[in-house]
C-alpha cells in the first residue's frame, strides 16, 4: 500500500494503474475510520482492481463553532485499517495542498441543499460538493463509494456528478449499524455510555415511521408527531429536525407517495447525529 501526500503523487499512481487497464475505485473519507468506512472499502475492493482512499478533514464543510479542530485524526490507526482492507493508495493531503490559495471557485447544488441539514449548516454542502469535485478531478476514479447514513450528501453528490457530466459512477452503500441499531459514526466517540443508549431512539423513531407507512398511514404530520414523541423519551436528546421528504427532490410532502427519505438530526451532548431510512410508500 502506498501513502500519497501530494496531488502529483496520487495522480501518478492512478495513471500507472490505468496503464495496466485497472478499474479505479475511490472512497473519500475524513479519517477516524470505523466499520462503516470498512464496508465502503470492501465494496470498492470487490468491484474495482485498484482502490484509493482519501483521508482529509475538509475545513470548508465545517461551519463556525463546529468540531473541525477537535475532529478525531488517528492517522496511524486509519492506515493500518486501509492496509488490512486491501487498499492500494491512501491519499492524505494537507489543507494547503487542497486549497493552495484563497478558494474563489465553488460548486453549489441548488434546491437539494435547502432542506434537512442544509437549513442548519449553511455552507456545509458547498464545502462537500467542492471538495468532492476536487477529489474526483485529482483521483479520476471510475466508481466512488458513499454511505447511505449521509443520505442528503449522497443525493447531492449524485446530482452534481450527473449535472456536470463527470465520468464516474456513484455507488451508495447501506448504513452500517451497531447491534442496537445506532448508526456507526466517527462522532459516536463524543457520547457517554448513557448518551449511546439514548441515541438508539434515533433508529427506533425511523423504524416507527416505516411501521406506520406499512400500516397504510400517509399523513406525514401524524408520522412525525409519533417519531417526535418517541425521541422525546430521552431528555438528553435535542431534536434539530425530523423530516419526511421525496427521495429524489428532497421536498417535504404532506401526503406520502413513492420513494421517501425519512431523516432525523439531533444534538446529544456535544455530538450532532444524523440518520435516515429509504421507504417506498407505494409498496405498503
Amino acid at each position: 500500500m502506498e501513502v500519497a501526500k501530494t496531488i502529483e503523487s496520487v495522480r501518478s499512481l492512478v495513471k500507472a494503474a490505468r496503464g495496466k487497464g485497472k478499474k479505479v475505485g475511490f472512497v473519500p473519507t475524513m479519517g477516524a475510520l470505523h466499520i462503516g468506512h470498512i464496508a465502503l472499502i470492501e465494496a470498492a475492493v470487490k468491484k474495482c482492481d485498484f482502490v484509493v482512499v482519501s483521508i482529509f478533514v475538509n475545513p470548508t464543510q465545517f461551519g463556525p463553532g463546529e468540531d473541525f479542530k477537535k475532529y478525531p485524526r488517528p492517522l496511524d490507526d486509519d492506515l493500518k485499517i486501509c492496509r488490512r482492507a486491501g487498499v492500494d493508495v491512501v491519499f492524505t493531503p494537507t489543507p494547503s495542498q487542497m486549497y493552495a490559495r484563497e478558494n474563489l471557485t465553488w460548486v453549489n447544488v441548488e434546491k437539494l441543499t435547502d432542506s434537512l441539514c442544509g437549513q442548519f449548516r449553511m455552507e456545509h454542502f458547498r464545502g462537500v460538493t467542492t471538495v468532492c469535485a476536487k477529489l474526483f478531478n485529482i483521483v479520476a476514479p471510475d466508481i466512488a463509494f458513499f454511505g447511505q447514513k449521509d443520505g442528503q450528501q449522497a443525493i447531492v453528490v449524485k446530482r452534481m456528478v450527473a449535472d456536470l457530466n463527470m465520468p464516474l459512477e456513484i455507488v451508495i452503500c447501506p448504513t452500517v449499524r451497531h447491534s442496537d441499531g445506532l448508526a456507526v459514526s466517527s462522532r459516536n466517540k463524543y457520547l457517554t455510555e448513557q448518551q449511546k443508549k439514548d441515541a438508539t431512539l434515533i433508529y427506533k423513531s425511523l423504524q416507527k415511521c416505516e411501521e406506520m407507512i406499512d400500516a397504510g398511514i400517509t399523513d406525514s404530520e401524524k408520522i412525525i408527531t409519533e417519531m417526535r414523541s418517541l425521541l422525546s423519551r430521552a431528555q438528553s436528546i435535542k431534536i434539530e429536525y425530523i423530516s419526511i421528504v421525496d427521495a429524489e427532490t428532497l421536498q417535504e410532502m404532506d401526503r406520502l407517495k413513492g420513494k421517501i427519505l425519512a431523516a432525523v438530526a439531533v444534538k446529544l451532548g456535544t455530538a450532532r447525529l444524523i440518520d435516515n431510512i429509504l421507504v417506498d410508500s407505494n409498496k405498503h
